[in-house]
């Protein structure tokens, strides 16, 4: 199997089993909502929830991203056996260390609560100090579910990393489907404790199969301990710089009309989403690809799997891209308009939705590139990046709020996030020598010639047929389905035809 056919077969596999999880766990919100309402008792188990698994989240997803090119550099060295050695130091690093943050975050729980739920008083506040108590062995389990993926990542095992999202939330709906009790909202956070093991438990039989055996022994002194805490410092810090992003934005959008910052977060979850299931899938497949060349100094095997992901990227940002400029109103009107959201709603995320899909590109490559650098074990320069991106978005929200409001803010997010892209592509330039540009322009006008006649073709025929036959709900949303559908065929079917090499990769990866 080429290097292009095991990325497409894989990232579609990752794509298909994290749409499952989002199924799922849609689900998994619709029951909670079902069983125990939306009020006192859900807002108190959601806060818990943050407070119990926030910092993990962000330590954890870190260490995952580091490990990833360390455990290849080891194997590469040392073989296989070095690697398992490494894992079982590593792993009880972690543990010791998560025991650790458990108990603090145990004595510590009234304070977090107070800082993460100010309104909170009596009841309440003693209500998710006791939720955020249950809920701490989560932490040793994510500590562990972040290793064991960095390690099967590392070993370009992406199965069972991929479907431990499904037992995650088979284990919510099979307890709130026949246990749930509303008054009893302790047992739901019992149950979460439960659905967090299950994620590394998954892993637990592919680890074994490379060979591990579990050991009671740290070495403190192993060198690539000290490496990986100095390449996480500038990852952690990373991403703490894009949830400062998010809350500037909705710290200036406090300041617009009511519904402004509903507006931006549910147009930027529709985002989102586009690039948590497929160009994360892509990014996870290559970065272990990307560590591997590095680790063998193969700067053109580097530039070449690089190549393919970012063709790969492009072939899906840029017809989805189009499609939302031209289905933005009627996709958040099908999917959200009933009940409180109103009309006025739907027009407001909907412009939000239209200026962040203009940034859909810039924002997918530039977690591309993130991963060609952490690959490299160069993690300062995307902090460095982050930082910039930062800044310039405040700037542009500072002049565009002012003429666009809270479509400004998204724009501005736009903006930002392909600037940066491109003095990512620059600094990488530099420091791997001539890309192939050429080569993903040719493949950038080819995907765009072929989304412009797709969105022409979907225009037509989604406003042709509402706009004449349809009058329910039901049926908008058939053919708006039905509409995108018919053009995912046309743009599969044209890039195929202007010789696109990947998408037939693709197809064939979507198919096996």
């Amino acid at each position: 199997m080429t290097k292009t056919s095991k990325v497409a077969k894989s990232a579609a596999m990752i794509a298909i089993f994290t749409l499952i999880s989002k199924f799922l766990g849609f689900l998994r919100e619709v029951l909670i909502a079902s069983k125990y309402g939306s009020g006192y008792e859900t807002d108190t188990y959601f806060v818990a929830m943050t407070a119990t698994t926030i910092l993990m989240t962000t330590i954890g997803a870190s260490l995952n991203t580091t490990l990833i090119p360390i455990f290849t550099e080891i194997e590469g060295r040392g073989g296989r056996r070095a690697k398992l050695k490494y894992l079982n130091n590593i792993l009880n690093m972690v543990f010791f260390i998560t025991i650790i943050l458990a108990l603090l975050g145990f004595f510590l729980s009234p304070i977090v609560i107070r800082i993460l739920a100010k309104g909170f008083e009596g009841e309440q506040f003693q209500l998710a100090v006791k939720l955020n108590r249950i809920g701490l062995p989560i932490v040793i389990f994510l500590g562990f579910t972040y290793v064991f993926s960095g390690y099967l990542h590392s070993s370009e095992i992406f199965g069972p990393p991929a479907i431990m999202g499904i037992p995650y939330n088979f284990v919510f709906l099979f307890f709130l489907m026949f246990f749930a009790d509303k008054g009893n909202i302790e047992g739901l956070m019992l149950v979460s404790v439960v659905a967090a093991s299950t994620q590394f438990l998954i892993q637990v039989p592919a680890i074994k199969h490379q060979g591990y055996r579990y050991r009671v022994d740290i070495n403190l002194h192993e060198p690539y301990l000290k490496k990986a805490l100095i390449l996480v410092l500038p990852v952690m810090v990373g991403s703490a710089v894009q949830q400062i992003n998010t809350v500037i934005d909705r710290t200036l959008a406090s300041s617009l009309v009511e519904g402004s910052i509903s507006a931006l977060t549910y147009a930027s979850r529709l985002k989102d989403l586009i690039i948590s299931v497929f160009i994360m899938a892509i990014t996870t497949v290559v970065f272990p690809m990307l560590s591997k060349a590095f680790s063998q100094d193969d700067n053109m095997q580097v530039k070449k799997i690089m190549g393919q992901g970012i063709n790969i990227i492009l072939i899906i940002t840029v017809p989805a891209t189009i499609g939302i400029l031209i289905l933005a109103e009627p996709m958040v009107r099908i999917f959200f308009q009933r009940g409180a959201f109103d009309s006025t709603a739907t027009i407001m995320t909907s412009q939000a939705l239209i200026f962040y899909s203009l940034g859909l590109v810039g924002a997918s490559l530039r977690l591309m590139l993130n991963r060609v650098f952490y690959s490299f074990q160069d993690t300062k320069t995307p902090m460095i990046n982050g930082a910039l991106a930062v800044g310039l978005n405040i700037v542009l929200n500072l002049i565009l709020i002012r003429f666009m409001d809270h479509a400004g803010l998204a724009l501005a997010t736009s903006i930002s996030a392909t600037f940066t892209t491109l003095l990512l592509f620059l600094s990488l330039r530099k420091k791997i020598g001539p890309m192939g540009i050429r080569r993903y322009l040719i493949c950038f006008m080819k995907t765009l010639f072929a989304s412009m006649v797709m969105g022409i073709i979907v225009y037509f025929m989604y406003f042709g047929l509402t706009g004449r036959f349809i009058s329910t709900g039901i049926g908008e949303l058939f053919v708006l389905l039905s509409s995108i559908g018919v053009g995912a065929l046309i743009y599969f079917i044209l890039c195929s035809a202007l010789k696109v090499k990947e998408i037939r990769i693709l197809i064939k990866g979507l198919i096996k």
